[in-house]
């Protein structure tokens, strides 16, 4: 898949301090704030077609707020139709055992897409892979033109199981992952 129209450009995201993996707060300007929507642990494991591990893959994740915007540059939407509190990117790499987390929101619908988030993937060992995660369940799905293009076993590939997360987490839900690639 292609990084499609909302992948912010390096240039843009460079001006900012603040796109770990951490994408329900926002720390600029000696101030926090905070995500809206539904907080959602990610839990993702990196393998290859083999099954095993890569160690130090670098993923990246974007996806739009919950107030249906995304952030990017040619995004031009006021103040009030962005939450300024969720990074809207983020980024992370894989230890040894090929695992990693983000804590980002439960994506949501925009106009003519299903909810989901996009992840690009790059190693030494296959270059650069973009791709998508839906959401299991979602009654959009099948309306939705990039999943309608995935056949059975991509859909079922491509397609987060939320689970509730436990009471203390802090989060609502959680998902485990995994994100395969070429060997």
């Amino acid at each position: 898949m292609s990084d499609g129209p909302f992948y912010p450009p390096r240039s843009w995201r460079e001006r900012w301090d603040d796109w770990d993996a951490d994408l329900t707060r926002v720390r600029r300007n000696n101030s926090e704030q905070r995500a809206r929507g539904q907080w959602l642990g990610l839990e993702a494991r990196v393998l290859d077609s083999q099954g095993k591990p890569l160690d130090n893959a670098e993923v990246e994740i974007w996806q739009c707020d919950a107030l249906q915007s995304y952030h990017h540059p040619r995004v031009n939407v006021q103040p009030t139709q962005i939450d300024s509190g969720f990074q809207g990117f983020g980024a992370t790499r894989s230890d040894r055992q090929g695992q990693l987390r983000f804590l980002t929101i439960k994506p949501v619908p925009y106009p003519g897409r299903t909810p989901h988030i996009h992840v690009k993937l790059r190693h030494a060992s296959f270059g650069e892979l973009s791709s998508q995660l839906f959401v299991a369940g979602e009654g959009d799905n099948a309306g939705d033109f990039l999943w309608r293009r995935l056949n059975a076993q991509q859909q079922a590939a491509q397609t987060m199981q939320l689970q509730p997360a436990a009471a203390d987490s802090g989060l609502r839900w959680m998902a485990q992952q995994v994100l395969r690639v070429p060997a």
